[in-house]
């Protein structure tokens, strides 16, 4: 059963991906509050992303407006799956080699997904 705040995501997330159906919102309690896990289509990655990271630094904004209505920190991790399948596994690696002929693409899009994920971890440090 999803909670208020897993299903606030995922309806705000499938209205902006081509791929709804492949949005999957974890939800886990950790020492700093609330972390949801936010795993989507590599397709649609940058669609939650954003220009400059302005998407999910705006769904943040929007999940600490839900924590003051229920006491709760928040926090939002969005996950890289380069290697998406079709259906959500519990872990997966940027770092595995994909043997397309292609290498190189590979490892620019994982490098440009490196700096995404560096840039909003530098976003999720800030406290607004």
């Amino acid at each position: 059963m999803s909670t208020i705040d897993q299903q606030f995501v995922e309806y705000v997330v499938k209205s902006l991906v081509e791929h709804p159906d492949d949005v999957v919102v974890e939800r886990m309690i950790d020492e700093k509050g609330v972390l949801l896990t936010l795993t989507v289509n590599p397709e649609d990655l940058g669609r939650v992303i954003g220009k400059r990271g302005g998407t999910a630094q705006s769904l943040r904004t929007l999940l600490r407006a839900l924590g003051t209505k229920n006491d709760a920190r928040y926090n939002l991790k969005i996950v890289n799956n380069d290697g998406f399948t079709g259906s959500h596994t519990s872990s997966s690696s940027s770092d595995d080699a994909v043997d397309n002929g292609a290498d190189e693409v590979v490892e620019n899009r994982s490098s440009f997904a490196e700096n995404a994920r560096k840039e909003l971890e530098d976003l999720d440090d800030l406290d607004i």
